[in-house]
């Protein structure tokens, strides 16, 4: 079996390990799978624009991934939670960036997601949390 070995992404993550006792990153063997990443900085500050919080999420996305080796083109599962602008819908705003962030940092790869919308998050102020599952080296395979 693979051992198990967990990250703290610098930073955030290493706050969020002293304060809150859990790691933003797993890896065993090739396969990372990260905690949800929210559109914070470092102080867990919120941008006041929407685009601007999700597109910080895929930032740190991309830093967590970046400690256990892995990258936004080994990605092939994401998992994405909205606080919905309506009752009936996730909204316009959250898919237009989601999906133009998935087409820069992933090209052609389409990973398999799954969208939720929810009422509240972790965080005052937060409106989107991704998390992601990666295998290492796919972005070769099909």
């Amino acid at each position: 079996m693979s051992a198990v070995k967990f990250f703290a992404t610098p930073g955030y993550g290493e706050t969020q390990l002293a304060n809150m006792h859990y790691s933003q990153a797993v890896r065993i063997g090739d396969r990372v799978d990260t905690s949800g990443q929210g559109g914070w900085d470092d102080e867990f500050n919120f941008p006041d624009s929407l685009e601007e919080e999700i597109i910080q999420a895929f930032e740190n996305v991309e830093r967590t991934l970046a400690t256990a080796g892995a990258g936004w083109r080994d990605v092939i599962v994401v998992n994405s939670y909205h606080v919905a602008e309506d009752a009936d819908s996730i909204g316009d705003a959250h898919n237009r960036v989601m999906v133009d962030q998935f087409r820069k940092r992933m090209g052609e790869r389409a990973p398999i997601w799954t969208q939720t919308g929810v009422t509240v998050l972790g965080a005052p102020k937060m409106r989107v949390e991704i998390r992601v599952t990666a295998v290492v080296d796919s972005a070769t395979v099909g």
